[in-house]
């Protein structure tokens, strides 16, 4: 991308020029006097090269302070409140301290948490040796954030000895379940002329089992403090300069040597694993993209939003709880070589607990592109696009990407009868700004896309300059929450255009920012402490041709449908500290003068969806899982825990017609990708599943009623043929 390269050139050099006269050399120093230049490096960088640098004060000491010590102690099991009395004198001054290149506050921190821990290794040992009462009617308080720090060593126990019933009663639960399905499941068995033997677990008595919970629990404690006690110095302050960049905003990051060249993997899209990337919320590390393509994605194993508990190896008896562990220590169990299994605990979005088992692998590309069908309804064809993500070929970006792409579909959908187009950006993350610059182009005569403003707010207007338009029909676009970044310049260029009609969630994700890798060893000289790292930086922010951001507000759905994520956080208002939304003047546009009774096609859209039962039980069930989610009170009592499951699961049945749902349209693949799936079968399977999954959609179904009932202009249409003739 020209523009972005051009930017970035012009801040590099700025920083370089004023690093120039910085002595920044490296010799003989340790550790501690190397932990020193790289805040001085960082925050450096940080004031010379953020889109909008903030100011190092008592207000920024704060945040830092804060979330440095929710980092290390999410769930408030090793910090007393007189812990917190002593570092709170630090609470103002950590901004000076970094000016000053002093680590006071972090070591005192560091050290504490390391004799906490090692105290807590003898606490949860003692607490598992005891079995637990599970008739004592007694609750446990798993909102974190806002418990109040213990107030001695021995209300810090009490702490231990209630999640670690905890999580015993629900390994426990599922052991005293597997013994009550027993007879059930040898009852089938002999039914069905099948062999059944009898699990270790349904001969044990119900002491047995709860013994076998606890040893449950103590392994997997065994297993988090042998992984943990690898970890140096150097890894607990990577955290700790983490939680310094991203007061700036949640999309700068400090990369230590290992992370970068993790990051540098996976954007080459060669990285074994899962296929999934994760976020820590509260203490649960959480998934947050589901990538196209990848083991999890080709399963539907999970979905964004569920929350991973537990992390088991093939080769492992007990699983390893990854609750309240950093996120890169929970990405270092979950992935590993192609063709490895992992079993994870899954909490899902409804608060339903299950186990996944994951085969991983790479991410298969060719997942990744475009993909087309035929939407037959009546005597009318409508044809559909779903773009996973804005892909390119970083070495040769004319060599395959998504603008070309998406063009050669629409080719292959006109010349099958296409009368209307759904472009399905659901689920996309984003990626190449010049390929949705590109593939706006594909809809619209010329003009601007999308304006971009770097640091010191230099404005730049990226347009459309190819005066072909490859489809000049109806057009509808579906986004929902997790559309984000490139996805939301597209949809938000067709919509201010007047061009298509977006239907989807309430706001798609309102990401509206850009980031760029910088290495932070160029910037120094003589270095002889070895590789420092590196730095992803917020530099840009993409605003709209109407002159408004997409930051936070994401785009508006001219129609909207709820979904399952309807009433929960997700997006960039989930994060802290976001870049704000604002406005900047508009570019020079005019709106798009090809439909008759654009609005009154939305207004009939909104009347059909205010009757729809398929849309009321889906709202109904995103309530619930809100009112699921914040249920933080729970029962540490065998028969309330066990009602609580019952009733929940049978609260889930009613949601089940959801999946049942038939939009009766008619789907098939267009001729030429019909022939190759009679030579290929894993592509035909694939096909199979993805028209399975429309086949059951309401937002397709709603997409195709919009361009029934959307009318070009007769007078535009003639236009449009004299052009052609």
């Amino acid at each position: 991308m020209r523009f972005m390269k051009k930017n970035l050139k012009i801040l590099l050099l700025a920083v370089f020029v004023a690093f120039a006269s910085c002595s920044f050399t490296t010799k003989e120093f340790n550790d501690p006097e190397k932990d020193k230049l790289l805040v001085d490096l960082i925050t450096y960088v940080l004031e010379k090269g953020h889109y909008d640098p903030k100011d190092m004060n008592d207000a920024f000491s704060e945040s830092v302070y804060e979330d440095f010590i929710n980092a290390m102690d999410p769930l408030k099991r090793y910090f007393t409140a007189s812990d917190l009395e002593e570092f709170s004198k630090y609470k103002t001054q950590i901004d000076d301290q970094i000016k000053n290149k002093e680590l006071t506050f972090f070591d005192l921190v560091y050290n504490r948490y390391l004799s906490r821990a090692e105290d807590a290794q003898t606490y949860y040992k003692e607490i598992l040796e005891k079995p637990f009462d599970y008739s004592v009617q007694e609750n446990i308080d798993v909102d974190y954030d806002h418990i109040p720090w213990a107030t001695s060593k021995e209300e810090l126990k009490e702490r231990w000895r209630k999640q670690l019933k905890f999580t015993t009663l629900n390994n426990y639960y599922d052991l005293v379940e597997e013994k009550e399905k027993a007879p059930e499941m040898k009852k089938e068995a002999l039914e069905n002329g099948e062999e059944y033997i009898e699990s270790e677990n349904a001969q044990l008595s119900l002491e047995e089992l709860e013994a076998k919970a606890r040893e449950t629990s103590q392994t997997a404690l065994d297993d988090y403090y042998d992984f943990t006690k690898d970890l140096e110095r150097k890894d607990y302050f990577a955290v700790f300069l983490n939680t310094l960049v991203e007061e700036f905003d949640p999309h700068t990051n400090y990369f230590a040597p290992p992370d970068r060249d993790r990051f540098d993997l996976r954007m080459s899209g060669k990285l074994e694993g899962i296929g999934a990337r994760l976020q820590k919320k509260n203490d649960y590390i959480t998934i947050v993209e589901v990538i196209s393509g990848g083991p999890v994605w080709r399963g539907e194993h999970l979905d964004v939003g569920d929350a991973i508990l537990k992390v088991k190896q093939e080769d492992e008896n007990e699983p390893v709880s990854v609750v309240g562990m950093r996120v890169d220590d929970a990405v270092k169990l979950i992935k590993g070589p192609k063709g490895t299994k992992v079993t994870l605990t899954v909490k899902r979005v409804d608060g339903t607990i299950e186990e996944e088992t994951i085969t991983r692998d790479v991410v298969e590309l060719e997942e990744t592109y475009a993909k087309s069908t035929l939407i037959e309804k009546a005597d009318k064809k409508y044809g559909l696009i779903n773009l996973p993500a804005f892909y390119f070929d970083m070495k040769d970006y004319g060599e395959r990407n998504a603008a070309t792409d998406i063009k050669k579909e629409i080719e292959g959908l006109k010349a099958s009868g296409m009368e209307g187009l759904v472009l399905d950006l659901r689920d996309n993350g984003g990626g190449s700004l010049r390929t949705a610059v590109d593939i706006a182009g594909l809809f619209i005569k010329e003009g601007p896309v999308v304006q971009v403003a770097s640091g010191g707010k230099r404005k730049e207007v990226l347009k459309d300059e190819d005066k072909s338009v490859a489809w000049d029909g109806p057009l509808v676009i579906l986004v929902n929450e997790l559309s984000a970044s490139a996805s939301e310049i597209l949809a938000a260029a067709m919509q201010d255009y007047k061009r298509a009609i977006i239907i989807g969630s309430e706001q798609s994700y309102g990401k509206g920012t850009v980031q760029n890798m910088i290495d932070l060893n160029q910037w120094l000289r003589n270095n002889d402490m070895g590789d420092m790292g590196a730095l992803k930086l917020t530099t840009q922010k993409f605003y709209r041709v109407n002159g408004g951001s997409t930051q936070l507000e994401g785009v508006k759905s001219d129609v909207v449908m709820p979904d399952r994520y309807s009433y929960i956080d997700i997006g960039e208002r989930d994060y802290e500290n976001p870049l704000p939304y604002d406005k900047i003047s508009p570019a020079n546009y005019e709106v798009w003068d090809g439909y008759i009774d654009y609005e009154g096609t939305i207004k009939r859209s909104k009347e059909r969806m205010a009757k729809s039962d398929q849309l009321r039980l889906i709202d109904e069930n995103a309530q619930w899982i809100k009112k699921s989610r914040d249920e933080n009170m729970v029962s540490l009592n065998f028969e309330d825990y066990k009602a609580d499951i019952e009733k929940r699961k049978l609260e889930t049945k009613k949601f089940e017609a959801i999946d049942e749902y038939d939009n009766q349209l008619t789907l098939r693949s267009l001729p030429n990708e019909e022939a190759l799936m009679k030579q290929d079968t894993t592509l035909r399977e694939k096909r199979k599943r993805w028209h399975e999954n429309l086949a059951g959609d309401i937002y397709v179904e709603e997409a195709v009623n919009i361009l029934e009932d959307l009318k070009l202009n007769n007078i535009r249409e003639g236009k449009v043929a004299k052009l052609k003739n």
